[in-house]
């Protein structure tokens, strides 16, 4: 194992945090690809970014040292079979940090990453900078829950809504199942604090009427009109029709199979493209090319979207996830059955897919009430 003294910029601060990377070898993962296996210790100090004077060079050089002597310790309790990776050094790590450094993991997924810097900062508001592995436990994430279902307020001066708070607190038990997986702690308190229950919201989404009002309908941006109706037509999410490259699509069956690991769970997926599906694809190109070049996300591709449902006749409020929701009740429109709907959906659970269902049962009310009134 190999111990190495790493720094990473604390933000706008004008610092850099000073930690420690265990490299542990390397490991085959299911889909064949190797994964490095590494181990973090942060070690509450800093470095001034940019040292002016005298003083602030002689305070750098002393936390180096310093540093540097933390991490001959630490390789020298490997070379003697002391080092434990729940040892107490080891949850004295800074959780903000660590934190910070899983979110900062994921700023290729914009969306995802999004969640993951807003929970940081409200992670800040709540505890203090300097909150340590040790201070983190039940009852540490129950106040943390009861602070965003109560506290915190949005621009508009109104109460977390409780999808944001759940996303929130979610992000921050997935961090603390991680430190447990990286052996940071013994004791994982996420498994015994229960998380926020989702509240059920509106799922907007096209008719087969509406999308083939869509189809006929100009789109400035001629990619962004590709994208949207090929996630109609397979459910794929905005983040893995972004991501998508011709490596990922192989010919099968006089067809196209698309084979890509979801950007959202990690989890491996098959899907097979219809023929109408294809007909949204480009021109094959390179395996590591992208399949839908210059497809972009910004909040000008949303309200391009808007005006682009505004010319098809459409007033609902459409955005590209839309898509994924349209292509889900289509398929139970059809009579596909909601097993099947789930895993083309690539949900981890039925009980996601069934808020669809919901949507088809309101559907069969108001069609029952649409015969007029027999007496009149």
């Amino acid at each position: 194992m190999n111990v190495l003294l790493r720094e990473r910029k604390q933000g706008k601060k004008g610092q850099k945090s000073l930690y420690l990377e265990f490299y542990k070898g390397t490991t085959t993962t299911p889909d064949g690809k190797t994964k490095i296996l590494r181990d973090y210790e942060y070690l509450n100090l800093y470095l001034i970014d940019k040292p002016a004077t005298v003083t602030e060079r002689k305070a750098n050089k002393d936390t180096l040292e310093l540093a540097e002597s933390i991490k001959n310790k630490r390789a020298l309790e490997i070379k003697n079979g002391q080092y434990g990776f729940a040892s107490d050094f080891k949850q004295k790590t800074n959780f903000i940090e660590y934190f910070q450094s899983l979110t900062d993991k994921r700023k290729e997924s914009k969306g995802n990453y999004g969640n993951w810097d807003s929970a940081v900062k409200h992670l800040k508001t709540y505890c203090d900078a300097n909150t340590t592995f040790k201070d983190i436990d039940s009852d540490f994430l129950e106040g943390f829950k009861e602070y965003l279902l109560n506290e915190p307020l949005t621009k508009s001066k109104t109460k977390l809504s409780q999808n944001a708070a759940l996303s929130y607190f979610s992000k921050v038990k997935a961090a603390i199942n991680q430190a447990f997986d990286d052996k940071i702690i013994n004791d994982n308190p996420a498994k015994r604090v229960h998380g926020i229950k989702p509240e059920e919201s509106k799922r907007e989404y096209l008719t087969l009427d509406e999308l083939k009002k869509v189809v006929k309908a100009d789109c400035r941006y001629e990619v962004l009109k590709r994208a949207f109706l090929f996630s109609c037509l397979t459910g794929l999410r905005w983040s893995d029709i972004q991501k998508m490259k011709w490596s990922e699509l192989q010919k099968y069956n006089e067809g196209w199979r698309l084979t890509f690991n979801q950007q959202k769970t990690k989890g491996l997926q098959y899907l097979d493209i219809s023929a109408q599906a294809a007909t949204y694809l480009s021109k094959p190109g390179k395996p590591d090319e992208r399949v839908f070049i210059g497809l972009r996300y910004s909040d000008y591709m949303n309200v391009e979207i808007t005006k682009w449902m505004l010319k098809a006749g459409i007033t609902k409020d459409i955005t590209f996830h839309c898509g994924r929701h349209t292509f889900a009740v289509l398929q139970l429109e059809m009579d596909t059955d909601i097993f099947t709907v789930s895993k083309l959906l690539g949900h981890s659970d039925l009980r996601t897919t069934q808020i669809y269902a919901k949507i088809m049962d309101e559907k069969k009310r108001e069609a029952v009430n649409k015969i007029p009134d027999l007496n009149i």
